[in-house]
């Protein structure tokens, strides 16, 4: 089975699921919007709590934000290629003068270095660049999600 089917299976299940929630449409769209927002971030334990947190403070439907957070998860496979672009983006944000950092090499790749205390400063960058993917993400996902919805509940 090719690949594309599979991820327009899967994406058709998630916007299946998205309509079967009994919400406003606003409500569906700012969840799934705050959802696709902290996908982005390299928070990894902490996205689907943050999702339900802001969820809940912006009276935002819950299951539609843990729903798109899950959806985020179909970018694993390039995770790691999303992640170095945030990086890039949030060093070359927060350097002055503003310039990428030092390209990686094979002696990168070696779990000691990530673990070392001076790659565990690369996390603030990381979620600055993250921003940038982040917010219009989040503001793209509202408006497809709210008027999609929004016939949904012309035709009820």
């Amino acid at each position: 089975m090719k690949l594309s089917l599979i991820l327009r299976k899967w994406l058709r299940r998630w916007a299946a699921r998205l309509k079967e929630i009994r919400a406003a449409p606003r409500a569906v769209a700012g969840g799934a919007a705050i959802g696709i927002f902290w996908a982005f971030t390299p928070l990894l334990g902490l996205k689907s709590l943050l999702s339900l947190l802001f969820a809940w403070i912006f009276r935002c439907s819950k299951l539609a934000a843990v729903l798109a957070v899950t959806f985020h998860d179909i970018l694993t496979p390039i995770w790691p290629l999303f992640l170095r672009w945030e990086y890039d983006c949030g060093y070359w944000l927060l350097s002055r003068p503003h310039h990428l950092p030092k390209k990686l090499g094979v002696e990168d790749a070696h779990v000691a270095y990530w673990l070392h205390w001076n790659t565990l400063e690369s996390i603030w960058p990381t979620f600055i660049g993250s921003l940038l993917f982040a917010a219009p993400s989040a503001f793209i996902t509202y408006v497809i999600v709210e008027r999609s919805l929004r016939g949904r509940s012309t035709q009820a």
